[in-house]
């Protein structure tokens, strides 16, 4: 049976729409089959995790609402599955090719493969149940012949799990579930660290909100929590900041369509208190998409300043829109690439400019884990080109005294103190101002002095994502 396994899949491997609406009692094989198809589009096609999960369809007709629902807890449990099979998938597919032994596998089995054996390490789920899903995905993926194969691999792993484990624990990829270029750059940037990077890495995220305090306290959205049972714990330094209990959709948190609370990262709330933008003046926010920091300025200032957002990428400029539209909240939208010259602007320089600058994210790996197999170690000097540009440009519409913070959510030197030490070297109008003197004192022990800047490296005391900031001004 093995030899005639097919080694293409049919129809893309994709799950047919009638198959999608077949009973509640095949969801867990539907789940799997959704979740392979959205693996193997990640890890063999370059897909990003976001597209590869885009919902297909929506639900109409005179059950709308309820057909919807279920929709949503499907994407849902879809999007769990693909994400913390992509998380630890360095390592589970480390597994699945001692199973295979090199056998040629479809795609899209692959990717079920290795769901399964996620499934089968990380959930609550029996076993058994978990197996039989597996081979029922395998039909569901239109490829009957594999559902024995599947069953006989993932009942081989129950098995054999000690003697697999201690196979893929003496590879310092697998063990790490970090590809090799990444794992060594932290090891040499972070010797202290890294390991507690790691670790960070392969954990679920945090779910932090951002409170709008010109409409209402923190101790009120907490106690407006407490009433629909849900737990937020505050940050002793980040006074907007509140974290969940437990992560739950956006459409359940009281006052997120209001626009009285986003979701965001407290490393990138520090964003507004270190530009601490003052009412009257004006402000850029330059690679602004997909708008959370736009947000926090206009929030932190009371929307009293002349707020200008750009980005290169129209459809993620249309994002910033949608969420200024949610928050009440005005700015300037601009879609131009600030590596050419700014024929949009007037020539009058801003008082405050925020660059959050393309980068590597490999910062923000818990959320997104399909970094680790999409980025590349000779993405980095590319990316590095263009955020030195980004910074002269942003530089050059800077008006002298004022304060611009240069921001990535990166790791990596390479891209953080290394670009704006090389900018500071050749414009002799640059000055570095101390972001240490600008830190809330609560979260000063818990940062990394980097140069001039400082680096919040995820899985630390600050209870953050991995973020670089410095700042400079001009004379």
């Amino acid at each position: 049976m093995p030899g005639n396994l097919p080694t293409q899949p049919t129809r893309s491997g994709r799950v047919l729409a009638s198959d999608r609406g077949s009973s509640t009692a095949h969801r867990p094989a539907l789940v799997l089959a959704e979740a392979a198809r959205a693996i193997s589009a990640v890890a063999l096609q370059g897909r990003s995790a976001d597209e590869a999960l885009s919902p297909r369809g929506q639900a109409r007709g005179s059950e709308g609402s309820a057909a919807a629902a279920r929709a949503a807890a499907m994407q849902s449990a879809i999007r769990a599955v693909t994400l913390g099979t992509l998380r630890w998938y360095l390592r589970l597919d480390a597994v699945a090719a001692i199973l295979l032994a090199g056998r040629p596998l479809a795609p899209a089995l692959r990717g079920l493969l290795v769901a399964g054996l996620h499934q089968l390490e990380f959930s609550r789920g029996r076993p058994e149940v978990t197996v039989s899903s597996a081979v029922d995905a395998a039909r569901l993926l239109r490829q009957p012949r594999a559902a024995a194969l599947m069953n006989a691999l993932l009942r081989r792993y129950l098995r054999e799990r000690p003697a697999l484990a201690r196979r893929v624990a003496a590879d310092p990829v697998a063990a790490s579930a970090h590809p090799a270029w990444l794992l060594s750059a932290l090891q040499e940037s972070w010797p202290d660290d890294w390991a507690g990077v790691i670790e960070a890495d392969n954990a679920p995220p945090p779910m932090t909100l951002r409170v709008d305090l010109t409409r209402l306290t923190p101790a009120a959205y907490r106690a407006e929590l407490a009433r629909h049972e849900l737990r937020g714990v505050p940050l002793p330094w980040c006074p907007s900041a509140i974290v969940l209990g437990r992560p739950l959709a956006v459409d359940q948190l009281p006052g997120f369509a209001e626009g009285c609370v986003s979701v965001q990262d407290a490393g990138a709330q520090l964003a507004a208190q270190l530009l601490q933008p003052q009412p009257g003046e004006r402000v850029l926010d330059a690679c602004a998409a997909p708008g959370g920091k736009t947000g926090a300025l206009l929030e932190a200032s009371a929307g009293r300043v002349e707020l200008t957002a750009v980005d290169s990428d129209a459809a993620r400029l249309a994002r910033v829109a949608d969420n200024l539209r949610r928050l009440r909240r005005e700015a300037r939208l601009v879609c131009a690439d600030l590596t050419q010259p700014p024929a949009w602007w007037d020539a009058r320089p801003f008082d405050r400019i925020l660059l959050d600058a393309p980068c590597s994210a490999v910062g923000v790996i818990r959320r997104h884990p399909d970094i680790k197999l999409l980025r590349r170690a000779e993405d980095i000097t590319a990316l590095a080109d263009r955020q030195r540009q980004l910074l002269t440009r942003c530089l050059s519409m800077l008006k002298p005294a004022g304060r611009l913070l240069y921001s990535t959510c990166s790791l990596l030197p390479a891209e953080n103190e290394r670009v704006f030490e090389t900018v500071l070297a050749q414009l002799p109008r640059m000055r570095p101002l101390s972001v240490s003197e600008l830190l809330p004192p609560a979260l000063a022990a818990s940062v990394r002095r980097c140069g001039y800047g400082i680096q919040l490296l995820p899985g630390s005391a600050a209870g953050t994502d991995g973020f670089y900031y410095a700042c400079a001004t001009v004379t």
